[in-house]
């Protein structure tokens, strides 16, 4: 590894010289000027690793130095050195991105921090993050051994997720294949607590059930209705993990006083779950009380389009007195009107904004090849939400509810995994085309690939036929059929689906929270 470089410029460097010894034993190679021109001159011709700027020399100020290098290299990290404690000095270089900031007279283990801060601050971090996960990661699989109840998987997602993206962010590729293979063993587990409760947790009275799709208005959305306006967003497919990223922006605006999750129903679509969520009842039993609304997986026509109903229904059912407004976003002019509609909708006690674009990302990179190339992985796909989060009308909303006191909830209807191994399913013209489930007469599978719900009532599900069933995939699995089962298999491998059992899919994130 070539020595690290390093600029000192000081109008009283020949002062400087046991830092600069110590600095050399250290084995850093430092280069000195005793003015801000020659250091700007240096930085012209050189390739430093970092500068130490003095603020106060002949000539040209450190200041002015520091504006002129960043002009030159804003990526070259520089450390301000100054005898003023005026505040306005401090604040000019930290405006102008400086790496530290330090007081004469400074000592040589100050120095040599700040160098570790600035240069070895990635490597410490990485170091430090291996280490860390290398020791949780048997925690973690030990844990997968006990019989664990849901608030346990809610920390062992945590975690997952918080270790995933502090690896993206060191770029330790390779600790990346050995948190593959966790998410894949944690997945494998998920799927069996999944398969050995699922049905009793169905149950409207179980009270030790989490909080699923059918009862997230119930339990966690109307008792936050009070004395402050209610915003619920329900961004449409977003993942614990994409929340996380875009959750330092959200942060910048409003505290977050709870981050919890609740756990998304069968199958994982909007289909079935939003329209449980708003309903607050099984698809079973929305079909009964609303026959002319429920459409099944094989009819025409859109299968969403009575969520306000359902949800003023639920009100009235709970009995619930409030003033509600409900929009659903899926194009960007509509997303321009919400933005200008805020300030009214605070005379409101509950306002549910659906917002539609991160599942239409998901799909898009299934079906358009340069989506495919600019999200390849999930580290693309996160950074693509949180570009477009940031450059959105959801933004500039969210800016524009944080100014008056409020409650807001971010929450989603179910989620998505990236698949890579296909599972093979016969079934007929009516089978339904989704890659994570299948519903239909007279399918044929593996028994031992797929969760199988025999029968679709127990499972709050509708019988669309006497002998229809409805067959899940498990962690990274999608269906695919006989017939030209290579060229299927090569397609969708790699791309964000969902529709089926994954922590990914159905452990939701459930964010609360109030203006600053």
């Amino acid at each position: 590894m070539s020595k690290i470089k390093i600029l000192w410029a000081d109008d009283e460097i020949e002062l400087l010289k046991p830092h600069i010894l110590f600095l050399e034993a250290k084995g850093y190679d430092v280069s000195t000027v005793n003015n801000g021109i020659d250091a700007v001159e240096n930085v012209k011709t050189t390739q430093f690793d970092l500068v130490f700027l003095d603020e106060n020399m002949p000539g040209i100020s450190g200041l002015d130095a520091l504006s002129q290098i960043k002009e030159l290299r804003e990526d070259l990290p520089v450390i301000m050195i100054t005898k003023s404690e005026e505040e306005h000095i401090m604040e000019d270089a930290i405006g102008s991105k400086i790496e530290d900031y330090l007081i004469k007279p400074v000592n040589p283990n100050q120095i040599l921090m700040s160098i570790k801060k600035a240069v070895d601050n990635k490597r410490l971090v990485t170091e430090k993050v291996t280490s860390k996960y290398q020791q949780e990661f048997r925690n973690i699989m030990m844990a997968l051994m006990d019989h664990m109840d849901f608030d346990q998987w809610k920390a062992i997602y945590k975690k997952l997720v918080y270790y995933e993206l502090e690896i993206q962010k060191s770029n330790e590729t390779g600790m990346e294949e050995v948190m593959e293979t966790q998410k894949s063993e944690t997945n494998r587990e998920f799927s069996k607590y999944i398969e050995k409760n699922y049905i009793d947790f169905l149950d409207y009275d179980n009270e030790k059930a989490p909080t699923m799709s059918h009862t997230l208005m119930t339990r966690k959305i109307v008792p936050e209705l009070g004395n402050e306006p209610v915003f619920l967003f329900m961004i449409d497919n977003l993942r614990f993990d994409q929340w996380r990223f875009i959750q330092p922006l959200i942060a910048q605006m409003f505290r977050v006083e709870d981050e919890d999750m609740y756990l998304s129903i069968l199958p994982t679509t909007t289909q079935y779950c939003r329209n449980s969520i708003f309903a607050g009842l099984l698809p079973r039993d929305i079909e009964k009380r609303f026959p002319k609304m429920w459409s099944n997986d094989e009819e025409d026509g859109g299968k969403n389009l009575h969520e306000e109903h359902f949800l003023n229904d639920l009100l009235g059912r709970l009995r619930v007195n409030a003033k509600t407004s409900y929009k659903k976003i899926v194009h960007l002019n509509q997303g321009k009107d919400l933005v200008d509609e805020i300030p009214n909708m605070f005379d409101n006690d509950l306002n549910v904004v659906v917002y539609n674009f991160v599942d239409t990302l998901s799909h898009a990179r299934t079906d358009n090849k340069v989506m495919r190339e600019l999200a390849e992985d999930e580290a693309a796909y996160r950074s693509l939400t949180l570009s477009w989060f940031e450059h959105s009308p959801l933004y500039e909303a969210l800016k524009r509810i944080s100014e008056q006191k409020a409650k807001v909830i971010i929450t989603t209807d179910h989620g998505s995994v990236k698949v890579s191994d296909p599972v093979k399913v016969i079934g007929d013209r009516k089978t339904t085309t989704n890659l994570r489930y299948k519903t239909g007469r007279n399918l044929d599978f593996n028994k031992k690939e797929v969760f199988q719900i025999k029968d679709p009532h127990k499972a709050g599900l509708p019988e669309q036929h006497l002998s229809s069933n409805f067959i899940f995939c498990k962690n990274a699995d999608f269906f695919v059929y006989p017939n030209n089962l290579n060229h299927y298999a090569k397609y969708y491998r790699n791309t964000i689906q969902h529709g089926g059992i994954s922590i990914e899919e159905m452990m939701i994130p459930l964010i609360k929270l109030t203006s600053k």
